[in-house]
């Protein structure tokens, strides 16, 4: 086993043991989705309107909830030092662990949208846009988290500070993968603008969190 494979399993491993994973997320997912019916009432076709939306919301939410961990309890066990010491390169090591964050919490997301989809009267042909622009959204809003993450390290409370500098970046994701998952005429245009956002944020978000683990931690 590779160095960067054994590090994909360790952060799955320790996702699930310590910060709940996906059964956390999958939870989160399905108390937002159950209290937006006892909000807005009980209309069937506003609930279809706003649908994917509220799934959307809370895929992003969602995935905010374990990004406080991602490198702070490397931090405090001493694995970030060598990582940053190791002969990988970190920009590597850090999509690995972004990879193992996306398949412990964005992922179980994605599976258990077609079921969340029904609660809210969402027909099959929009449940399953909705899931497709999850699947290919929320490996965006993962590697954004990941330089909100990496600069939360070296601040003091940075945990707090982390939804502040992470939900305004993610603003494109989520106004596209709204807009993709709505059905509309020109929902193929923001399935493409979607991957565009996803294949930046999977090219430039392992280097901007790497400079910051490097520059907060000299």
């Amino acid at each position: 086993m590779t160095p960067l494979s054994a590090l994909l399993v360790r952060d799955m491993r320790l996702a699930v043991r310590i910060g709940g994973g996906a059964l956390m997320g999958v939870l989160f997912f399905l108390i937002v989705v159950t209290l937006v019916p006892l909000a807005v009432g009980p209309d069937l076709a506003q609930l279809r309107r706003i649908g994917p939306a509220m799934l959307w919301l809370g895929a992003l939410l969602a995935s905010l909830l374990t990004l406080d961990r991602l490198f702070a309890a490397d931090q405090e066990d001493g694995s970030l030092d060598l990582m940053l010491m190791g002969r990988a390169p970190l920009e590597l090591v850090v999509l690995v662990k972004a990879a193992a964050h996306w398949i412990t919490t964005g992922l179980p997301l994605v599976i258990v949208t077609p079921l969340l989809g029904l609660f809210l009267n969402l027909e099959p042909g929009a449940i399953a846009a909705v899931a497709l622009a999850l699947l290919i959204g929320t490996p965006a809003l993962t590697c954004i988290g990941l330089v909100g993450a990496a600069l939360s390290v070296a601040l003091r409370r940075g945990g707090l500070l982390l939804p502040v500098l992470v939900l305004p970046l993610t603003v494109p994701v989520l106004i596209f993968g709204v807009a993709a998952a709505s059905g509309e005429a020109s929902s193929g245009t923001a399935f493409m603008i979607l991957g565009a956002l996803t294949l930046m944020s999977l090219v430039l978000g392992p280097f901007a969190a790497a400079a910051a683990l490097r520059h907060g931690l000299e």
